[in-house]
């Protein structure tokens, strides 16, 4: 990387961290429909950033939720390449509010951290690509490949609208590479890059008993309660070792090939370490199975919300007429997850407990993601992290799920590199979410050193 251009990054490092906590106060959180005109003004404040940076080209496109904000410069010359970058500028709901330290969406730098909701996911981490390009068009004045950028305010919600925009403007959306930046380093200065995603499936689950909540005196133990009922039918579903019982979940999965093991075993199990940062005394999982791999080779069924009934201060003592349960299933190679959700629902009919009801609604689903390592984009990045961090690059898969990657891959046909900047511990999707600066600096440094490299190989 050129000299000039890292040290432009370094002078301007205030400015950019005070442009990047006006973006973090808009709370664009997709998921919550009062908060539309939000999601509307982080579209804006994007469009209006790609045109300070200089794009030749940028456009709010409208979809049937979430506008998408495009932005292209093509000014290379007729051989260079074309980068394609995606990311998602809408945000997590914050709650519960009152485990957040500090306001999530009035950003503060503490400890070398910046704390704000959509700190690591993805503000921060879209920022800095924007932030990169528009520094080498400062310093430069032209870039050695042509760019793209696709941002999106729906991925927090499970893109609901993003595959068919891909799948209908594939020439718009034409490149040599798919550069995304939403996952994470294995670790603090031990950069990673990602070579799979988990998919999800996701669904709520109502029961009802009753035709109201009812005096617990004058009716228990004569009715069915609902919170009781939902509790049997939700330990229908795990076993005590971490299993899942729904019939058929588990077929078709695919293994992992014997040289991928070993790569995911010689990283360590870091199981010691987890437990410290995470406060617990004992990690739960599939037995046979090390943490890692847990997360990045096993699918999982996860509660993210069970209610119903009294949640006031105190005691009343009612028996609930109705009850409430969030489900997530991130899935794995060789799981479909349509079928899961399918599945799931024909537990849920053979298990409904007598003395109620059972309705599901069915919410995100994407499949999941492998990438073939062996392109030579790869190697050029693996160079890139190696050169600024100064340590060998780690290939690690992720827990999470990025449900528009595998639309990318099946639609576009192009290598997808997953280069992320965050950590694990960076709650994301927690309270106190945060991004640590120094990945922020190296990060912006990491990425020029990689387009330079794919741009000349």
């Amino acid at each position: 990387m050129a000299s000039s251009v890292k040290e432009r990054l370094r002078q301007n490092r205030a400015a950019h961290l005070e442009e990047l906590t006006a973006f973090l106060k808009i709370p664009s959180i997709s998921s919550i429909s009062e908060h539309k005109d939000d999601i509307r003004a982080a579209a804006e404040w994007l469009k209006q950033a790609f045109l300070n940076a200089k794009m030749e080209k940028v456009e709010i496109i409208e979809t049937k939720k979430h506008p998408i904000v495009y932005a292209e410069w093509l000014g290379a010359e007729p051989e260079a390449k074309t980068i394609l970058i995606y990311g998602h500028y809408d945000v997590q709901p914050v709650d519960p509010l009152h485990l957040w330290e500090t306001e999530p969406f009035e950003p503060t730098v503490r400890d070398g951290k910046l704390y704000a909701r959509g700190a690591s996911d993805d503000k921060g981490q879209v920022f800095m690509h924007l932030k990169a390009v528009q520094t080498m068009l400062e310093v430069e004045g032209t870039l050695p490949f042509n760019v793209k950028f696709l941002i999106e305010g729906e991925e927090e919600i499970g893109s609901p609208n993003l595959d068919e925009f891909v799948a209908n403007d594939k020439e718009r959306l034409a490149a040599d590479v798919l550069l995304i930046s939403d996952t994470t380093m294995l670790e603090p200065g031990k950069p990673a890059i990602c070579s799979g995603l988990r998919g999800i499936a996701a669904l709520e689950v109502r029961v009802r008993g009753a035709k109201s909540d009812l005096h617990s005196g004058l009716y228990g133990g004569a009715v069915q309660n609902a919170l009781h009922a939902l509790v049997q039918l939700l330990a229908s579903m795990r076993d005590e070792n971490g299993k899942i019982t729904i019939d058929g979940f588990y077929e078709g999965i695919e293994i992992p090939s014997a040289e991928e093991m070993e790569s995911i075993k010689s990283l360590g199990s870091g199981e010691e370490a987890l437990k410290e940062e995470l406060g617990v005394n004992e990690l739960f999982g599939e037995k046979g199975y090390t943490a890692r791999e847990r997360t990045w080779i096993r699918p999982t069924l996860e509660l993210n919300g069970v209610y119903g009934g009294f949640q006031g201060e105190g005691v009343k003592t009612v028996i609930p007429a109705e009850a409430t349960a969030k489900i997530t299933c991130r899935l794995v190679p060789g799981q479909d997850p349509i079928d899961i959700l399918e599945k799931i629902e024909a537990h849920i009919q053979a298990h409904t407990p007598p003395g109620v009801t059972v309705a599901t609604e069915r919410h995100d689903t994407g499949k999941p993601f492998v990438a073939p390592v062996t392109d030579p984009v790869f190697a050029a990045c693996a160079r890139a992290y190696e050169e600024v961090y100064k340590t060998e690059v780690a290939y690690t898969r992720m827990g999470g799920s990025i449900p528009v990657v595998e639309t990318f891959d099946s639609q576009l046909h192009i290598p997808i590199v997953l280069m992320g900047f965050g950590l694990p511990s960076e709650n994301f999707h927690a309270p106190n979410e945060h991004f640590h600066l120094e990945n922020f600096d190296k990060g912006m440094e990491t990425i020029v050193a990689f387009w330079n490299q794919y741009a000349n190989s």
